[in-house]
């Protein structure tokens, strides 16, 4: 039988009740923040529409209130994954820190496994969901010896068509 430990912060792992408490422990990120907060598993995005200089100052509150909400509930953002990515034509890239440390700027951003650029461009997302299809077909002919139409559909349909139809709305 396991001992018990003392928690001192975050979710005891491996616990049916962990997303619950995982989402009652974070629930409070947002209060007091101005700009769009989205939290999912372990990510949280701050998304604000930087047009003037107070768009700016707004955006670098909400990012030093995070912080705070960090420090008071010892917790940490993994520093080395905080990025800004910057969109639109004009934008004027401001900076931002994250306690005494900048936020280094990216030129294109994961999202639930979908890679999106400054640009809202998602041409690399088609290249790379390209390669992940023509890797996964490769294996169905390396390892399949029939090539017939009842052996060759099902499995097109269950490990090629996901890929290819995740996120197709964007």
């Amino acid at each position: 039988m396991s001992k018990w430990r003392p928690v001192t912060s975050g979710v005891p792992q491996g616990l049916v009740l962990g997303p619950v408490l995982f989402n009652i422990f974070v629930g409070d990120t947002d209060s007091e923040i101005k700009c769009t907060l989205s939290k999912f598993a372990n990510d949280t995005k701050l998304c604000g529409a930087v047009y003037v200089l107070e768009g700016r100052d707004a955006t670098q509150r909400d990012v030093n209130r995070l912080d705070r909400w960090t420090r008071a509930n010892l917790v940490k953002f993994n520093k080395a994954k905080c990025e800004v990515l910057h969109v639109g034509q004009g934008n004027p890239k401001h900076k931002y820190r994250l306690g005494g440390e900048w936020i280094e700027s990216s030129s294109e951003e994961k999202e639930v496994s979908v890679l999106v650029d400054e640009k809202l461009n998602m041409t690399q997302q088609y290249v790379l969901v390209a390669q992940r299809s023509n890797n996964i077909l490769g294996c169905i002919k390396r390892s399949m010896a029939s090539r017939s139409r009842e052996v060759i559909l099902p499995l097109y349909s269950t490990l090629l068509r996901p890929h290819l139809e995740y996120c197709v709305q964007l």
